[in-house]
């Protein structure tokens, strides 16, 4: 058990924490999942990335997925071989391709024909031949929030079968390019299996015509997005996860990449944030703390539900409260309508579920500095990034002050 009290007081609050243990048995299980076939795990670096928790799922064989040329240099640094290292994502600029190319990293997953040209011409000018993915939309339903829904053609992300298919086409006959892969990702949260299913049978029988036409690739990467319990959402096991894609592969050769990011990550982690008071509005209950919708975004966004506990002494009947931040907008709480019981200055509230969309989706609005994060491991607790302080939020603007120069 994680004593929340005890990090609250050594590492003071906002804070997260991250059970490192739990990231174990999650990586593990997905990894048994697909035992018996060729296959990568790329952790999705955009879930949660903190270098001490990439460094974490490299040393267990791990490989990343990235989505910005930050998040590709996150991974060489945390110690992820650059042959397991995948560059995804709708809009990479020019600089991005070139640093990838030239980090000799396993694929580049495409997304649109003038992606494809772009690489194409910088693969050229460096005279090297890069190694590419193109990422097909199945136009499936992922069943899932409509902002993290990427497998329907309203969808910014991929391209359509028949664009796919000229694509790899383009590929082949290029002396630049090494088309090595085919890529889909349907939309994160996912809690049924079918649309999984079905947009693995699109997309391997489109590998199988392929192969036709002699185009033969290795990689079937299946994207991530497998759902995590927040309240009392069925969720999908991992050998049901991985029978289901395998049953579409017959007579297919392929190496499956694997892309789990929340699945890994999400409820490995708490939020921690202090009761500052109670305020009565009319009827309307708050509880206000000293944590904000610039640490952990989730529920304003998403109006996402997380299980908040209230580590208090008081004994009185839970009443409906709004559990809301510093921040000044109305949109700046993490629960609205809360069975929780009355609070006083001080006490802790744990915000679950929080590992994984949590950080990294952070701000410094209102000038306030982001949260430590800790992580435990083995019953033992150790900071893997300092809470920021006010100078770290000014250092890159109190030069070019007037009284500065």
């Amino acid at each position: 058990m994680i004593n929340f009290k005890e990090l609250a007081t050594e590492f003071q609050t906002p804070l997260y924490v991250y059970d490192f243990d739990y990231m174990t048995q999650q990586f593990n299980a997905l990894k048994e999942a697909f035992r018996g076939r060729k296959s990568i795990l790329c952790y999705a670096i955009k879930a949660n990335s903190n270098l001490s928790v990439v460094n974490h799922f490299a040393s267990m064989g791990s490989g990343a997925d990235c989505v910005s040329i930050g998040e590709v240099r996150r991974a060489l640094l945390a110690g992820v071989p650059s042959y397991k290292v995948i560059f995804s994502g709708v809009g990479k600029s020019d600089d991005e391709i070139r640093e990838a190319i030239e980090s000799d990293i396993l694929y580049i997953n495409l997304e649109s024909e003038a992606e494809l040209g772009r690489v194409e011409l910088i693969a050229k000018e460096l005279g090297r031949v890069a190694r590419i993915s193109i990422r097909v939309n199945p136009n499936i339903d992922p069943k899932t929030h409509p902002y993290i829904s990427t497998g329907l053609h309203a969808n910014k992300f991929g391209v359509d079968l028949n664009r796919a298919k000229r694509m790899y086409i383009l590929a082949k006959n290029s002396a630049n390019l090494d088309p090595v892969g085919i890529h889909f990702h349907i939309g994160s949260q996912l809690t049924q299996l079918e649309p999984i299913r079905e947009s693995a049978v699109i997309v391997s029988d489109l590998v199988r015509s392929l192969k036709v036409l002699d185009i033969e690739l290795k990689f079937f990467d299946i994207g991530g997005g497998l759902g995590v319990t927040y309240k009392d959402e069925a969720t999908i096991a991992p050998y049901d996860y991985a029978q289901a894609i395998l049953s579409t592969l017959t007579g297919l050769d392929l190496t499956i990449v694997c892309e789990p990011g929340r699945f890994l990550t999400a409820n490995s982690g708490y939020f921690l944030t202090k009761v500052l008071y109670e305020k009565q509005n009319g009827d309307k209950r708050f509880v206000v703390v000293d944590g904000a919708m610039n640490d952990l975004l989730r529920p304003s966004l998403y109006n996402a539900y997380h299980k908040i506990e209230a580590i208090t002494a008081s004994q009185s009947e839970p009443s409906k409260a709004d559990v809301v931040g510093p921040v000044c907008e109305s949109g700046d709480f993490f629960a609205k309508d809360r069975e929780l019981p009355q609070l006083e200055h001080n006490d802790l509230l744990v915000i679950h579920s929080a590992g994984s969309y949590g950080f990294g989706m952070g701000s410094n609005y209102n000038t306030r500095g982001r949260s430590a994060e800790v992580a435990v491991q083995n019953g033992e607790a150790r900071l893997i990034r300092k809470r920021e302080s006010f100078e770290d939020l000014i250092a890159l603007e109190k030069e070019f002050l007037p009284s500065a120069k």
